[in-house]
């Protein structure tokens, strides 16, 4: 019997070592959830000045796409005609431009209808008025999302501008009725419409997500941005009349400062058909791709400080 006692003691004194020893040291397996140990990311502010982070926006593609949606939700959202204002905006501009250039200051248009060739113009143009006011005023508008919750910066002012390419898609369909109601058949050139406005879109890029940057350390820009995009305008003939095909003197300075100037000119031609000027649309791609890097290279610059001071 003393025997029995005396090993039942020695094990039941071995488990419990054991079981001290297992608990010490758990397994390498074991899930980290169920053992009570979390993983924690850590995220610290680069600083200076730093490249776009394309694989980061890439890994973010479902957020931009949803911030996309949300900023056509909102900018139609209990509104009688919807979507139908994407089309009216430009298409009340062109009645007025047509009353005011074509019939009393008979501005020239070529062998096009004015009204198409004035629609042509100021498709792409709203497009981009429309992009930069929306990117400009985006980070400031995003204030509780940014301040409360981690993401690429970036993806606003992305999102704001390809909420503008939806209403640009619903307006070229304006374009093309125009275009068939005046005998106006589009050419082999039309494949060259995407080309010409993806490099409108990339200075809409440039310039929006400057100013989104600007607009949050200095508020002003908020008073300044529709005057700027009015005055943009007007600076930009070509949505309004025909230019001479080789430009010179003074022209040809405001065409290096301007990209706009070429590009809607291009896109007009590809559309209706004409001389395409290339050498002016190599200079204004130059000029956007200047425009879209300083513009990014900046906002990443002072995007660690947005969620402190907006």
């Amino acid at each position: 019997m003393t025997c029995l006692l005396v090993v039942n003691l020695l094990m039941t004194t071995l488990t419990n070592i054991q079981d001290a020893l297992t608990a010490e040291r758990p397994s390498a397996t074991a899930d980290p959830v169920a053992s009570g140990a979390a993983s924690t990311t850590v995220i610290t502010a680069s600083g200076g000045w730093q490249l776009i982070n394309v694989r980061e926006l890439w890994q973010f593609r479902e957020l931009i796409y949803f911030l996309v949606w949300r900023d056509v939700k909102v900018r139609y959202k209990q509104t009688v005609l919807g979507a139908a204002w994407a089309i009216l905006q430009p298409a009340m501009m062109m009645i007025v431009f047509t009353i005011f250039f074509s019939s009393l200051a008979h501005v020239p248009a070529g062998d096009l209808p004015y009204p198409v060739f004035v629609y042509a113009g100021l498709l792409p143009w709203t497009f981009f008025a429309n992009a930069v006011s929306s990117a400009g005023n985006s980070v400031v508008g995003s204030e509780r999302l940014i301040s409360k919750v981690y993401f690429p910066r970036l993806a606003v002012p992305l999102a704001a501008v390809g909420a503008a390419v939806v209403d640009f898609i619903i307006a070229f369909g304006l374009l093309l009725v125009l275009m068939l109601a005046y005998g106006i058949l589009p050419g082999p050139e039309l494949l060259l419409v995407p080309v010409f406005f993806g490099v409108i879109l990339l200075v809409a890029q440039g310039v929006g997500t400057l100013l989104a940057a600007l607009n949050v350390a200095y508020r002003d820009f908020r008073y300044v941005l529709p005057f700027l995009i009015q005055l943009w305008m007007f600076a930009t003939p070509t949505v309004y009349m025909q230019l001479p095909e080789e430009p010179t003197g003074l022209a040809q300075a405001a065409l290096a400062c301007n990209p706009l100037l070429a590009l809607i000119a291009a896109f007009r031609a590809a559309v209706l058909g004409g001389p395409i000027p290339w050498g002016a649309c190599a200079i204004a791609t130059v000029v956007a791709l200047g425009m879209l890097f300083f513009g990014c290279l900046y906002f990443r610059k002072v995007e660690d400080s947005f969620a402190d001071i907006i």
